[in-house]
């Protein structure tokens, strides 16, 4: 429910409204009264005409006075905040007067937002089912997304401006009111297969839909060209810029990134801004510059608070993003007040990103990937209001469709921090997905997001999120909406990775069994048992889970473009949300196993063979008494230190991050290599020990294994004895082994740490620890 301060004093009506809210105020034949209105009104007007008869079949008609009808919506203007709107309800005798009053344009289009995402609409009927009674605006002046039409998107670069309007609307319907658009020339390819039309068309095209409307268009400019010390660069560059703003029917804001992407250090990029800054006002009087401190390093911050600190008057504020080393609040204290600072999250991506889910199955993470179909109301919510006190509003960092829902929820946060998720689920579903069901599917989203708690395996919820979305799909008005198929698309993915995790678990075991038996069996049989277990095919069930998901991907790409398949649907990469090409992807180490036994069948001595497939059997636990972390799976990394909870960290500056590298299973890897430990910037990945016996020595083995990208390592014991100095990792993977000084253990506890070199920028990974045992010597 709104807060206090956004609510008018109800209008009383000559007919109690209690009485009115027992029955839903029937719609059906309202007309639409508006006098005067122009401009982006109306476009607003026809929005709300345009969206009622698509869903209903009923053409509200728009007329200038108001004829002798059982119900009008008439459309006015109040005084009050930018951008809000009151909404009245009145009972005249038998007929019902619905007024809009918006402070401005923008107050018409969100207060006709209101009403839409409000009534209850299906074929034939229309109904309000509350009177509204309300006086509201915005708590932050900035809540926009950004769109880029380039070959990345997993679903924007197969739009044609119909498509983008219709996004626009959406958006406007829960108070968006501002698109930023990525430049045609960014850190991309310069045109997609699919484009319908080339980069800038498009591009303009959606400034104008952004005009047509009264929405703030924005413009993302990243510095892409190699060196901007030298001048013929930065004329270069000015020219290119001008040719590209001058096009433009209006911007209200230009975004300059210092990294993710560029990498020009401040010193340059400060002097080349103010020269932008004039051209674009030039063209556009009044445009706000923004810049972002992304990817810079401890030296370039200080140089960059050094700038700020002068107080350019070409500037209008900074914007925080992914990539930044030094976090959100120490950033507002080093930043004069002066300059507002508006943030750019990342809404879209699981892992490898600004919030990744936290302690996320690694089944997940090989199948769905970093930018899957990821509704996270509860995570978004937290997220928005743990940062909103210090930020004056938002562009998200978006690739598509597959956060949606995230879209709307950070809409609403924006407009009023204080929005229960529910209360914008429901009105999410009953706007999008219509009908009786919306209450239904408000409530099947957060399971969504409750799949993705705890280990994969032992999570009840999955069936029963598959079974409630199965059990909709087939109602009128839900066919062929992509909304609902992306979700379900999701609730089948999550049932599908369960059952895969569970039957290569049992083959795996399986296998493992046969290889225990071998010392009374030959090496050789028992590797044939362990390969024909492993070799066990998916029962039907799961495989008819398969096909449901490539059935759902193929609407999907027909409905809304999205793109979820590389050599289907034309998808830039499988890491772009293309994760049906993951769907056959391995789960436990099988491929690297019958790699093993083509090794081991090879050596000659049965001694030598039942001695490596023992290895195998005890790789966890090489001899009595050893301590093994699997890191980066949740589930088998006991001492790990993980740093603060995640509503106090979101972002995991201070914590431990599960993770895992590009590499998958059929890679040939073990899944412990493929998953690993990681922290951000300096904050050590600290393994802790209790409990040891301090008349033993310990070895610690290692396995250093992830991305490719990998900086070297320091590992310290107790906070002072160095294991080993600064190490780069020798191949990936490679496991080492350590000798643990005695002195670090005499006191039965061991702590260890391993640190990157300190003061680096970028995203601020690269160090990460994917296996480690601390092993008793006799």
């Amino acid at each position: 429910m709104l807060p206090p301060r956004h609510w008018a004093t109800v209008v009383m009506a000559a007919v109690s409204l209690t009485a009115q809210a027992a029955s839903p105020l029937d719609l059906s034949a309202a007309v639409v009264v508006a006098p005067g209105v122009k401009g982006p009104e109306v476009a607003a007007i026809d929005m709300l005409v345009d969206e009622v008869r698509k869903r209903t079949g009923i053409a509200w008609s728009q007329v200038s006075v108001a004829p002798d009808t059982p119900a009008r919506i008439v459309i006015t203007h109040a005084v009050g905040k930018p951008e809000g709107y009151r909404l009245t309800t009145r009972l005249q005798g038998q007929r019902t007067v619905l007024t809009i009053a918006g402070n401005d344009s923008r107050g018409v289009l969100f207060g006709i937002g209101h009403l839409l995402r409000t009534l209850s609409m299906t074929p034939g009927h229309i109904a309000l089912d509350q009177p509204l009674n309300l006086s509201t605006s915005p708590d932050q002046p900035v809540r926009g997304h950004q769109i880029g039409y380039r070959y990345k998107n997993n679903t924007y670069d197969a739009w044609t401006l119909p498509q983008f309007e219709q996004q626009i609307r959406d958006l406007a319907v829960f108070g968006a009111n501002a698109v930023q658009l990525i430049a045609p020339a960014s850190d991309d390819e310069p045109s997609s297969p699919l484009f319908p039309a080339s980069a800038l068309e498009t591009t303009l095209g959606i400034a104008r839909l952004l005009d047509k409307y009264g929405l703030d268009c924005d413009l993302f400019y990243p510095e892409m060209r190699q060196d901007y010390a030298d001048p013929a660069t930065v004329t270069a560059e000015l020219a290119a810029f001008e040719d590209l703003v001058r096009r433009f029917p209006h911007l209200h804001a230009v975004y300059v990134p210092g990294g993710d992407p560029g990498h020009t250090p401040p010193d340059l990029l400060f002097p080349l801004l103010e020269r932008q800054a004039r051209i674009l006002r030039r063209y556009h009087p009044g445009a706000q510059l923004w810049v972002s401190g992304q990817g810079f390093d401890q030296a370039h911050y200080e140089a960059f608070y050094r700038l700020l600190a002068r107080r350019p008057a070409w500037l209008t504020g900074v914007f925080f993003g992914p990539q930044s080393r030094d976090p959100l609040p120490r950033q507002r204290a080093r930043i004069p007040r002066t300059y507002p600072i508006q943030f750019y999250p990342d809404i879209g991506h699981t892992l490898h990103a600004q919030f990744p889910v936290p302690h996320w199955d690694p089944a997940f993470a090989l199948l769905e990937g970093r930018e899957p179909i990821n509704p996270r109301p509860r995570d978004e919510t937290l997220i928005f209001r743990y940062f909103a006190g210090l930020t004056a509003g938002f562009v998200t960092y978006s690739e598509g469709v597959n956060d949606d829902v995230n879209k709307v929820l950070w809409t609403r946060l924006g407009w009023n921090a204080a929005t229960p998720p529910e209360e914008t689920l429901r009105d999410y579903t009953r706007y999008f997905l219509g009908g009786a069901e919306g209450d239904q599917l408000a409530a099947l989203i957060p399971a969504l997001e409750r799949n993705w708690t705890g280990p994969i395996k032992d999570n009840s919820g999955i069936a029963a999120t598959l079974q409630g979305f199965q059990g909709l799909k087939e109602r009128s008005g839900l066919k062929d909406n992509w909304r609902f198929e992306s979700l379900l698309y999701r609730a089948t993915y999550d049932a599908y990775a369960q059952a895969r995790v569970g039957a290569e678990a049992r083959r795996e075991a399986q296998a493992l069994d046969a290889l225990a038996q071998v010392s009374a069996r030959d090496s050789r049989d028992a590797m044939a048992a362990a390969t024909a277990a492993l070799a066990q095919p998916d029962d039907g069930e799961t495989g008819r889970l398969r096909d449901q998901l490539f059935d759902l991907a193929g609407r999907l790409y027909a409905h809304v473009g999205l793109q979820l398949s590389v050599p289907l649907y034309g998808a830039s990469g499988v890491e772009r949300g293309a994760n049906l090409d993951r769907v056959d992807t391995s789960l436990n180490d099988r491929v690297w196993l019958t790699r093993r036994f083509a090794d081991i069948v090879q050596l000659p001595d049965e001694a030598e063979r039942q001695a490596r497939l023992a290895e195998i059997v005890t790789w966890r636990h090489p001899v009595p008494g050893s301590l093994y972390d699997d890191l980066g799976d949740p589930g088998h990394e006991p001492h790990l230190v993980r740093g603060k909870a995640y509503g106090e960290d979101p972002e995991l500056y201070d914590s431990a991050i599960d993770g895992i590298a590009d590499r998958t299973p059929d890679d040939g890897w073990r899944r412990s290599w493929i998953t690993y430990a990681e922290t951000l910037y300096e904050r050590p990945i600290h393994l802790r020990y209790r409990h040891l016996d301090p008349k033993r020595h310990y070895t610690l083995r290692v396995t250093y294994a992830g991305e490719d990208y990998a900086l070297p390592m320091r590992l310290t014991a107790n906070g002072g004895i160095e294991i080993h100095a600064a190490l780069p990792r020798p191949a990936n993977p490679a496991t080492l082994d350590f000798d643990i000084p005695q002195q670090a253990t005499r006191d039965g506890r061991l702590d260890l740490e391993w640190t990157r070199p300190p003061g680096l920028g970028g995203s601020g990974r690269g160090h990460q620890v994917a296996e480690a045992w601390l092993i008793p010597q006799p």
